[in-house]
């Protein structure tokens, strides 16, 4: 529920759910949109599999920018729906799509002169080059399609409507679905494409997604003002001391699980299949979890605006408690389903088997993995991006990748899953105790103000 100007009302609990659930489809999609991709590809063969799936840390760091800059720009429109500002945030809005317009295409053009070397220095052959071009080339120059729609449903999302850019992205994960395999294999009247076919079925769906959202944000939300030059630099620092810390926060997750790959490849090619599959199935049931943290930081950002800690921080702590429960219920399941979860993704006892010790070890700590993240979505939208990252860089660098090694150490594969559980659980327990002291500061500078 909204008030006439536009803050989000009601209830705690049913403010989250209604942000919370949309969310939960909408990331649905986007993971079925990759999905779709993959599947189809593989059916070209081994090699267009090969040369696409180097493409995907080049694809996510590009990605990162865009993250980042949606954090920044949630937040500060946010904030100024908060403080009752609408023509602030309608200013800062514009501002915002276009600073991540330009700088993902400075990154794009970076990327179009650096296929060869980078994907090079990344591992792969010269007979997967000119696949890898296929695909890059269009992926490139089209990259700033998505752009807009990725920061436009940031800034949708700040006004506390995640019901939009949820039906966006399941709109454009259909007409990705649809014209994969029509651009791919050339099905009816279309043109064989072949792997470059997935990337522009990608690029034209982005902008059906740009055209939806650009809809939405001037036509019904009025958040998109014209630039204003007076603001213009300032409000992209706003927007940047935000979002850089939340991009490379972004990117470490990627950086950790390839170390943590690395790691595996020593035990094995069972225990590196099982890891990799275990990935897919942890992005699921986390799900709920990264949709709450998407639904959390506009929350607590509106209430800070309007100066109103107390109910910013009590969505924080219903967000921890919710976590931990439903967590718990998830592991629960996970008990019986680990088994038939394992043999569904490999037909090697080997991997089954480490598979099903990760399902049944690592699923124990999703409930405080979940409060570490309600603290870093909480610590965006009280402007402390860089604590965030900090938080964020030890928990997966002093915590989670040690005590990973030491596991290795006393009991190879499954000591490794066990020491990830336990650095999550720490790290939750950590994150508790900082969200205190947090709110205890907040309600202190109230008080005595």
């Amino acid at each position: 529920m909204k008030d006439k100007h536009g803050l989000l009302t009601g209830p705690i609990d049913q403010v989250l759910k209604n942000m919370t659930i949309p969310m939960v489809f909408g990331l649905v999609a986007i993971l079925a949109f990759s999905l779709v991709d993959t599947f189809f590809i593989s059916l070209l063969g081994t090699e267009a599999l090969a040369a696409v799936s180097f493409t995907f840390p080049i694809t996510y760091a590009v990605n990162c920018i865009t993250m980042g800059i949606g954090v920044g720009l949630s937040t500060c429109i946010a904030r100024s729906l908060g403080k009752r500002a609408m023509g602030d945030a309608a200013r800062v809005s514009g501002h915002g799509l276009i600073l991540a317009v330009l700088l993902v295409i400075s990154a794009s053009m970076i990327g179009l002169v650096t296929i060869d070397p980078l994907f090079r220095l990344l591992g792969a052959r010269d007979g997967l080059l000119p696949l890898i071009h296929d695909y890059m080339n269009v992926w490139y120059l089209t990259i700033p399609l998505l752009v807009i729609p990725m920061a436009g449903n940031s800034a949708i999302r700040a006004t506390g409507d995640t019901k939009t850019p949820a039906k966006i992205m399941i709109v454009a994960g259909i007409i990705n679905g649809v014209l994969d395999p029509l651009l791919i294999f050339g099905l009816g009247p279309f043109p064989e494409f072949g792997v470059q076919g997935a990337a522009i079925a990608s690029a034209i769906s982005w902008a059906g997604a740009l055209i939806c959202s650009l809809y939405v944000l001037i036509k019904r939300e009025k958040l998109l003002a014209r630039p204003s030059t007076q603001y213009l630099l300032q409000d992209w620092k706003d927007i940047l001391s935000i979002g850089t810390p939340a991009a490379l926060s972004n990117a470490l997750s990627p950086i950790s699980g390839a170390i943590l790959m690395a790691m595996l490849a020593v035990q094995g090619t069972a225990a590196v299949a099982a890891y990799g599959a275990a990935q897919r199935v942890e992005s699921l049931l986390l799900i709920v979890m990264m949709a709450l943290t998407s639904a959390l930081t506009p929350l607590m950002a509106q209430n800070f605006g309007a100066n109103n800690p107390l109910r910013a921080f009590e969505a924080l702590f219903r967000a921890i408690r919710f976590s931990v429960f439903f967590q718990f219920i998830v592991f629960i399941a996970m008990v019986p389903l680990s088994l038939p979860i394992a043999s569904l993704f490999s037909q090697e006892p080997a991997v089954q088997d480490k598979l099903w010790h990760y399902l049944l070890v690592v699923p124990a700590s999703y409930g405080m993995q979940g409060v570490m993240m309600m603290l870093v979505s909480a610590l965006n939208a009280m402007k402390k991006p860089v604590l965030a990252f900090t938080i964020n860089l030890m928990r997966l660098f002093i915590l989670l990748l040690p005590m990973a090694w030491v596991g290795s150490l006393l009991d190879n594969t499954e000591g490794m899953f066990i020491g990830i559980a336990v650095a999550n659980g720490i790290a939750g327990m950590i994150a508790y105790s900082i969200a205190l002291l947090l709110r205890r500061q907040a309600f202190a500078k109230l008080h005595h103000s």
